[in-house]
């Protein structure tokens, strides 16, 4: 069924730019550990098990920031948790290019996940307070090309800085450029306090247990982390499967990264436009059905020519992109305005420990007997996506009927008005 699509005001489409660069070094943070991955393993002689664990310190540290904030997420102007929190990102990040050692490094990512895994939480609750269900998907596809713009053009810089300058130029680089944004949210921002009056709660913990034991949000907390289990277990060890194993050359993967993210820039906006005007919950099923299909077939390759490499990847980015969107939308109708803070810190938090647990998981099965040697088992992990994918369609479908519910409940009540 076709709904209509509504615009959006000059105000909202300064605050969609606003949140999508935010979110553009948060994910580039995280995204540009996967690229450095091999030369981080090379440099430092790790093993899988340790660079799984380094990705997956700032994972764990965002997932218990996450917990620990929730029930502070509602009581305060959204403006300035973000920048509380951006600053504190920022700082770790720093710390991150000035790390010398693993130990450092692991120190730094724990301080980086502390603060960063929380902004995309409140980036959530502001979408909610600003946008209605039927802009949502649009929102989602502009915020979430951070992800695409960081692989092409963050990613490859990274890479670039770090084969000149070492593996902690693109950290520096991440840092700085966060700082320049932050201003611009200081000065272009409005506050965001309407949540503020209709708070009920008058503890933090009081709040959090509210928002935890409500059954229709446990069920969107399992569906997340369920979806980023899926999500997160190939990413950790993409670079070096794709040079050790593929045989392609480090240039050859500065222009993977750089083309897969030019695919998911187009990618997003059409896929947030469909979410809109589509069902949300049929294009996330035909996405991961997609996706389980591609995680299979590229974890299964041997030495292959770069040209299949770049097609195999940009296909994998279809499904990965269009499952990430219309869910992220549903998910978001869950709670009411009240919980929104509290529900998205808390789902947050869970997406970054279940992405933290994926990653030592993957770290777990994976197997490297030296540095240059192909990855063993790398497609076992591709078989444990598809069946955690099966299990994430069974939950959203769920998701789904409950935010459909509210949503003719809502309408009737409009009506009777």
């Amino acid at each position: 069924m076709k709904q209509e699509i509504i615009p959006f005001t000059g105000y909202q489409k300064v605050v969609i730019f606003l949140l999508a660069i935010t979110q553009f070094t948060v994910i580039l943070d995280f995204m540009v550990m996967s690229p450095l991955g091999d030369i981080l393993m090379k440099s430092m002689s790790l093993q899988p098990k340790a660079f799984g664990f380094a990705v997956s310190a700032y994972a764990f540290s965002a997932g218990i920031s996450g917990l620990l904030t929730a029930g502070f997420a509602d009581r305060f102007d959204r403006k300035k948790l973000l920048m509380f929190f951006y600053i504190g990102f920022i700082a770790g990040t720093f710390f991150c290019g000035l790390a010398h050692t693993y130990a450092e490094l692991v120190a730094a990512r724990i301080i980086t996940g502390l603060f960063g895994g929380v902004i995309g939480s409140i980036s959530m609750a502001i979408i909610t307070d600003l946008f209605s269900l039927q802009q949502r998907g649009r929102v989602m596809g502009f915020v979430q090309m951070g992800f695409g713009a960081s692989q092409v053009l963050g990613v490859p810089i990274g890479l670039y800085l770090a084969n000149f300058w070492g593996w902690e130029a693109p950290f520096l680089m991440v840092a700085s450029l966060a700082v320049l944004i932050a201003i611009l949210i200081l000065i272009q921002l409005k506050p965001i306090t309407a949540h503020l009056a209709i708070q009920k709660d008058k503890s933090a913990i009081l709040h959090l247990w509210h928002t935890v034991k409500k059954r229709k949000h446990r069920i969107g907390f399992t569906s997340t982390a369920l979806l980023s289990i899926g999500g997160f277990m190939m990413m950790p060890f993409g670079s070096a499967f794709a040079i050790n194993n593929l045989k392609i050359s480090n240039d050859q993967l500065v222009m993977l990264f750089t083309i897969s993210g030019l695919s998911s820039l187009v990618i997003m906006p059409i896929v947030g436009r469909l979410s809109d005007k589509i069902s949300k919950f049929k294009i996330f099923a035909g996405a991961t059905i997609w996706m389980m299909g591609m995680c299979v077939l590229y974890t299964n390759l041997s030495i292959t020519p770069f040209w299949i490499v770049v097609i195999l990847n940009i296909l994998m980015m279809m499904g990965v992109m269009s499952r990430m969107i219309p869910s992220s939308a549903l998910t978001s109708a869950i709670p009411e305005m009240e919980d929104r803070g509290a529900f998205m810190s808390i789902n947050a938090s869970l997406q970054q420990i279940a992405g933290g647990v994926a990653a030592a998981v993957a770290g777990m099965i994976v197997v490297q007997k030296t540095t240059s040697s192909p990855l063993e088992n790398y497609n076992i992990v591709g078989y444990v996506i598809v069946v955690i994918s099966i299990i994430s369609i069974f939950l959203l479908s769920r998701v789904s009927k409950m935010v459909t519910e509210k949503t003719v409940k809502s309408d009737s009540t409009v009506m009777k008005d």
